[in-house]
């Protein structure tokens, strides 16, 4: 699914306030996946209202001293060069700036959270929750944060590598700052009782399950909006659809495996995914074993 470039006006309004320089954007850049800018913040003190995407502010001097307003109690926290903190879509929240500080700003489409999360996290990936935090320590987060700024500063970096970041930047978050959504089945949820458009849905899924579904493509054949058909699945089955599909492919390769003596690789590529090691990452996820193992104990 295709999503609108990122603009200046869907961030906090940090950005814009008065006393803050900005020094570079993405807005012109055309990126869709997040939105990253530097700029040199003064003093200040303010109260935002909660976004939909997740909000990473890089501290790239200091120290300085940073309350969090609201709550019981103000949190105070000196900050030093490198620090990171997270600030989860739809939180309000309170800040105060005691000294000036250059930042950058990077934005995470929650809708790329949500996809990362249903590749590698059992249960519903719109439940993942990620806390608002000070980072004391990750490298790789900040490894991934200096890249976007190389593309932000390099200004020709292709979509492709911005949603590829994007992706990683997901990835870590999930991984290291999300706490886990409910535990998912490894048996297939029923859909006895599912609207016939979802029924539908399932059966062109059963037919394609060794080829790429797009959930565009999915939508078209059966002449519905991809919104619609998202929240008629998770009402009568849910979950959305690419967790269901996913579900299924991991149902047929146990099944592939259990029945027959066919290559875990190849049984990969009967079941849709890209390769065995992405076969060996979901079913560890949502078995709790590898396909090896699986295979061992159910034939043994």
């Amino acid at each position: 699914m295709q999503i609108a470039p990122f603009r200046l006006e869907e961030t906090h309004g940090i950005l814009s306030r008065p006393e803050n320089r900005l020094r570079t954007g993405s807005e012109a850049l055309g990126w869709n996946s997040l939105y990253a800018s530097t700029q040199r913040e003064m003093p200040y003190e303010g109260l935002f209202p909660g976004v939909n995407d997740q909000l990473i502010v890089l501290h790239m001097d200091g120290p300085v001293a940073i309350d969090r307003l609201g709550g019981a109690a103000n949190v105070r926290r000196i900050v030093p060069a490198g620090g990171i903190h997270l600030f989860p879509g739809g939180m309000d929240f309170g800040v105060r700036l005691l000294g000036p500080l250059s930042t950058m700003h990077v934005y995470v489409r929650r809708a790329i959270i949500e996809e990362v999360a249903a590749e590698t996290l059992p249960g519903d990936p719109s439940r993942i929750e990620i806390a608002p935090q000070f980072v004391d320590s990750d490298p790789a987060l900040n490894s991934l944060l200096e890249a976007v700024r190389l593309a932000l500063t390099d200004g020709e970096a292709s979509p492709i590598y911005i949603g590829s970041l994007s992706r990683a930047l997901a990835a870590r978050l999930v991984r290291r700052h999300a706490g886990q959504p409910d535990k998912g089945e490894t048996t297939i949820v029923s859909a006895g009782g599912a609207s016939p458009l979802v029924r539908q849905a399932i059966e062109f899924m059963h037919a394609r399950l060794e080829s790429p579904i797009d959930l565009d493509d999915l939508a078209k054949a059966l002449g519905r909006s991809p919104s619609h058909l998202t929240r008629q699945f998770r009402t009568d089955v849910g979950m959305p659809p690419h967790q269901y599909l996913l579900m299924l492919r991991i149902k047929r390769a146990q099944d592939l495996l259990a029945r027959t003596n066919h290559s875990i690789a190849d049984i990969a590529a009967e079941c849709g995914f890209s390769h065995q090691e992405h076969l060996t990452r979901m079913f560890r996820r949502w078995c709790e074993t590898t396909p090896a193992a699986y295979r061992h104990a159910i034939t043994s």
